[in-house]
């Protein structure tokens, strides 16, 4: 087991850049605003908090990208050397994000037409972030025991969320190192450049670790297959794990709907719901939406620490959880939370609510993300999918999680920073939104989202071909 947690452990660091990028951007948010987009005076409000939106959401669409070509690479060249290539791509991108004039003009001499690098540079770093965010489930469930899987599995969102903890602190500390005025000319430089840390420990962590024993045996290397899978699961079971494993590569075509478009649909759909109940709007803006409440830069940034909090906290009973209660019963729980609180959320806004209630709802609506849809959907889509078609599948349940993720986070800012929408819900109008779609995730689940429980992975293949 000790070799499992610490490859699980390594490969969960492609997580740590993902929460790390996720809510880095948090705290930039406001310079690229003032630096890049508000100077812009010809164009309209309207204009100009879409283009804020798609600056802070530009990564997503790299995101969606590096999702899509993950898959396909992990099959041909490895799950192990995917991560590599993706902390190589994230650490430069994440250094000139930072300093987006670096070789084309004297750093801050370029005014908004900084604008243009920095956002191909974000766009590059997502691509690193769609690749890690696909290929680091996948191989934490092909090297994971069945009954020890959903634990291990949940070790890539502990990582996020663990990522967007360090990183609030980080903002915070920055932050703290100047005033406002410092913030939005240097500070931001220096909360996106420190994203490379993180994609030097993921690269280093990548090239000590082997491939996994289901991509050895695509790859017709069974005797490093069994060899890893004797030390993992010990001899009898390898060898267990090996007849299954070839059964499943030969019974069918590997083509994308050989097994029926159900399984596509459901994990597009797990894909979508995840981000469609808000969380990236409340972890990309949870500094906005603090000051929308009347708190101050560093305190807003505070709050945005304790928010952080309460997600690993919540993340670790997820982890506690998942393989006791089951996959379905978490879902169904947090989604249920969270619609309660977004609607609350909403419904405080909009009548002008101040003091600690808001944040209060703020945690109860993390706590329920936390503990289900966060941690959970990666556990699904990480064992769903029979391995044949494993890779494309997961490539494009991802790649509609990044699309998705765009979606909410652009459209956020538009609609929070709308004049006349805001006379009537006074900043509110989104969670009602989020709370809505809530409701859907619980019935969906409820409906279509078989249990994965203490199933292998070819266990759970027979699923498919059943119904």
């Amino acid at each position: 087991m000790g070799l499992v947690m610490g490859l699980a452990i390594g490969a969960a660091l492609g997580g740590l850049l993902f929460g790390y990028d996720t809510a880095v951007i948090s705290g930039a948010v406001e310079a690229i605003d003032h630096n890049f987009v508000q100077p812009r005076t010809e164009l309209s409000e309207m204009a100009r908090n879409a283009m804020t939106g798609n600056a802070v959401g530009i990564a997503l669409w790299g995101c969606f990208l590096g999702s899509l070509i993950a898959g396909p690479l992990a099959t041909s060249i490895g799950r192990r050397t995917g991560m590599m290539i993706a902390a190589v791509i994230f650490f430069i991108s994440s250094i000139l994000a930072g300093y987006p004039e670096f070789g084309l003009a004297p750093i801050g001499g370029m005014g908004v037409d900084a604008l243009t690098p920095f956002q191909i540079y974000r766009f590059l770093g997502g691509v690193a972030i769609g690749m890690a965010s696909l290929i680091s489930p996948m191989y934490i469930a092909e090297i994971a025991p069945a009954k020890h899987r959903g634990l291990l599995v949940t070790f890539q969102q502990i990582a996020i969320v663990g990522g967007m903890l360090l990183v609030y602190f980080v903002n915070l500390k920055i932050g703290e190192m100047g005033d406002d005025a410092w913030v939005l000319s240097t500070g931001w430089r220096h909360m996106l450049a420190s994203c490379a840390i993180p994609a030097g420990l993921f690269f280093l962590a990548a090239f000590f670790m082997p491939d996994t024993p289901r991509w050895y045996m695509m790859k017709g290397k069974e005797d490093k297959a069994r060899a890893l899978l004797t030390q993992l699961d010990g001899p009898e079971e390898a060898e267990n794990t090996m007849v299954e494993i070839k059964d499943s590569l030969k019974a069918n075509s590997g083509k994308l709907f050989s097994f029926g478009v159900g399984v596509i649909v459901i994990g597009v759909l797990l894909s979508v719901f995840q981000q469609f109940v808000g969380i990236n709007a409340v972890l990309y803006y949870a500094p906005l939406m603090f000051k929308n409440m009347g708190s101050g830069t560093d305190t807003a940034l505070l709050q945005t620490v304790i928010v952080g909090a309460a997600n690993v906290l919540f993340t670790l009973v997820a982890t506690a959880t998942v393989d006791r209660w089951g996959r379905k019963p978490l879902l169904i729980l947090g989604a249920l939370m969270m619609a309660a609180s977004m609607a609350a959320l909403g419904w405080m806004f909009q009548n002008h609510t101040e003091g600690n209630a808001l944040l209060f709802a703020a945690i109860f609506y993390i706590a329920g993300f936390a503990l289900s849809w966060g941690p959970v959907v990666w556990v699904l889509l990480s064992e769903m999918f029979p391995n044949s078609i494993k890779g494309p599948a997961m490539a494009v349940a991802v790649a509609a999680q990044w699309i998705s993720n765009y979606i909410v986070t652009a459209s956020f800012k538009v609609v929070d920073g709308d004049t006349a929408i805001n006379a009537v819900f006074n900043h509110g109008l989104n969670y009602y939104v989020y709370a809505a779609c809530s409701v859907l995730a619980a019935l969906f689940v409820w409906k279509f989202v078989p249990e994965t429980k203490g199933k292998t992975l070819e266990a759970i293949e027979g699923l498919w071909k059943k119904s």
